[in-house]
């Protein structure tokens, strides 16, 4: 049994049982609260409670999120629904709403461009740096023949080491080397194969240190910093793009024409590849729609942000992920990102929305379900620069905000019902939603009364 120290210091936390900790932090820091604030979010069986404490440490209570779906986008040529998560208010419309757009227009393409995932052994060699062109090719085989049982899983799958090269780096110490290690992982995210294999490379080098005869004495020393995969991911790349003639392009309510909105949309992008501080919100929409279909699909939306905003400043200035040009009148907006997802493995198949999300799209690999994120990140993107060029992005958010505000006034059925009434057409705030609430309820009491 843990002995608390004093309050909000504790030994052996993780030992408790969950109600042993509940009450822990209701008696520490929750005064006032009760066990039923974290019962109310538990999972009806409990066998997917079980599940879902597996997946993490020292769980409390679950943390919902809704779970929602945009319909009618269209991908070359076929028509998914597409699940997201996400608890930001007017998302899933605005990718619905750009779905349904485009599927009038011949709807969106994607490709995948390159599938390769990185990873790296750090270590500290003796060995003078212009002698690594004449050991690696050996090296190499002896990395590749120590590994064999392992990778020969992956490689049925069409997966497996891609190639290796031996880097030198000074800057961070004399004898810093790296070896980067490319690697296929099919249809998995592939970051335990991945980490296996490196790590096993690192043992091997330690060996091939002690034992090969190629080296001198003077080239045994070899100590291992570090074996981690890398979630820079500049190899694992998929584009996304939609086009349509101008005179096509009108958006119905805008207030502009179709080549008044398509000049203003192209200057919004081109603003967002040249200004890092717009370039930034610019591509937080982007990730609305990727974050939103990674994490319903089950994979690391954490990895994946990563990964997608050093890419946004391959170049050293952070720029916009998406483009948009106009040629011979026809509008063309596209998006390149990195996306390293898989479709087997991890939680894919463990939490059984995830599973049930990889249902609802047909069961893709990993290349299709890169594609469908992409997408989505693009169709958001689309949605939310159409908004601020034409109406204003305030318009269609507060909109969709006006639940949120009305939860946060405790509105009753009956409120909510008025209040969405009367800012139909309306300018919706905080501000006037409160206020209009006020009015509302001063008059129920008055009639009441």
């Amino acid at each position: 049994m843990a002995q608390q120290q004093d309050k909000g210091r504790i030994n052996g936390f993780s030992k408790l049982g969950k109600q042993q900790r509940r009450q822990w932090l209701l008696d520490a820091f929750l005064a006032g609260r009760t066990t039923e604030e974290f019962r109310y979010f538990d999972a009806g069986s409990q066998d997917l409670q079980q599940v879902l404490d597996n997946f993490s440490e020292n769980t409390v209570a679950n943390f919902p999120l809704p779970f929602g779906v945009a319909p009618n986008v269209v991908i070359n040529g076929t028509t998914y629904v597409v699940p997201m998560v996400i608890e930001e208010s007017s998302v899933v419309a605005a990718a619905s709403s750009a779905a349904k757009y485009w599927a009038t227009r011949g709807g969106f393409r994607a490709e995948v461009i390159a599938t390769e995932k990185l990873g790296q052994v750090h270590f500290r060699w003796s060995g003078r740096p212009e002698r690594r062109a004449a050991l690696l090719p050996a090296l190499e085989q002896r990395l590749y023949a120590a590994t064999a049982g392992l990778t020969a899983r992956m490689e049925a799958r069409g997966g497996g080491v891609r190639g290796l090269s031996w880097k030198h780096l000074p800057a961070v110490h004399p004898q810093c080397y790296q070896l980067l290690v490319r690697f296929g992982t099919a249809d998995s995210m592939g970051a335990n194969f991945i980490n296996t294999i490196l790590e096993a490379y690192a043992g091997e080098l330690e060996l091939w240190a002690a034992t090969s005869e190629e080296l001198t004495a003077d080239e045994r020393e070899l100590e291992i910093i570090m074996a981690i995969l890398s979630n820079h991911t500049p190899n694992c790349v998929v584009r996304a793009a939609v086009s349509c003639p101008i005179e096509a392009m009108n958006i119905p309510g805008a207030g502009v024409d179709a080549a008044d909105f398509v000049r203003r949309f192209q200057l919004a992008v081109d603003i967002a590849r040249q200004d890092p501080y717009r370039a930034v919100t610019h591509n937080k929409g982007v990730m609305n729609g990727i974050d939103a279909v990674v994490l319903a699909t089950g994979n690391d939306f954490r990895a994946v942000e990563a990964a997608v905003h050093a890419f946004a400043a391959e170049d050293g200035q952070y720029r916009s992920l998406s483009r948009c040009r106009v040629v011979d009148e026809v509008f063309h907006f596209e998006l390149t990102v990195p996306l390293a997802l898989g479709t087997v493995g991890g939680l894919t198949r463990l939490h059984p929305l995830a599973d049930l999300a990889l249902d609802l799209l047909g069961r893709p690999n990993a290349e299709e379900l890169m594609c469908i994120a992409a997408v989505t990140g693009l169709a958001q993107n689309f949605a939310a620069l159409r908004s601020l060029v034409t109406t204003g992005i305030q318009r269609g958010h507060m909109k969709m905000h006006l639940q949120n505000i009305l939860s946060s006034l405790e509105a009753t059925v009956p409120e909510r019902q008025q209040t969405t009434d009367f800012f139909n057409g309306r300018t919706v705030s905080h501000h006037g939603v409160r206020q209009y609430l006020e009015k509302l309820r001063e008059e129920m009491e008055r009639i009441e009364g």
